[in-house]
């Protein structure tokens, strides 16, 4: 399993916007990660100063969310819909989208996994795959 450090993270992003802003050619995630971050305007002075990007603390009592968890969990829902997994999540999607624009329709998925993995955090366990994709089906409503 690919497991980046903070510092790795916050450098991917970093450098596929600074390669999308130059018209460089992007690989990979880059082209997804650049295309999550364009739609995430609040982000784009952060990420054009890989200095402050890596040495900023973003913590429950600022406020803020953490724009590189965000922009993470945006990157692992559109895989999850990618490749459809779980099981499933990809119509659950499609449903979404039937109401929702893409952003707002990855952004429901987004609450589910990110309640996911804060149980799993919570009760120091595994995330429990059937619970996130129960909860996106709610979500979509199916």
């Amino acid at each position: 399993m690919f497991n980046p450090s903070r510092e790795q993270v916050r450098q991917f992003f970093c450098e596929a916007w600074r390669k999308h802003r130059q018209r460089s050619i992007l690989e990979g995630a880059e082209v997804t990660a650049a295309d999550l971050i364009a739609h995430h305007p609040e982000y784009h002075a952060l990420l054009e100063n890989p200095a402050l990007a890596l040495e900023q603390e973003f913590t429950p009592e600022t406020g803020q969310m953490n724009p590189f968890l965000h922009l993470s969990l945006h990157l692992a829902v559109a895989e999850q819909i990618s490749i459809d997994q779980p099981p499933g999540i990809r119509a659950a999607y499609q449903a979404l989208r039937t109401r929702l624009d893409v952003h707002e329709a990855e952004h429901a998925i987004l609450e589910c996994l990110g309640e996911t993995i804060w149980r799993a955090q919570r009760h120091g366990g595994e995330m429990d795959g059937a619970a996130y994709l129960d909860c996106v089906r709610r979500a979509a409503g199916v």
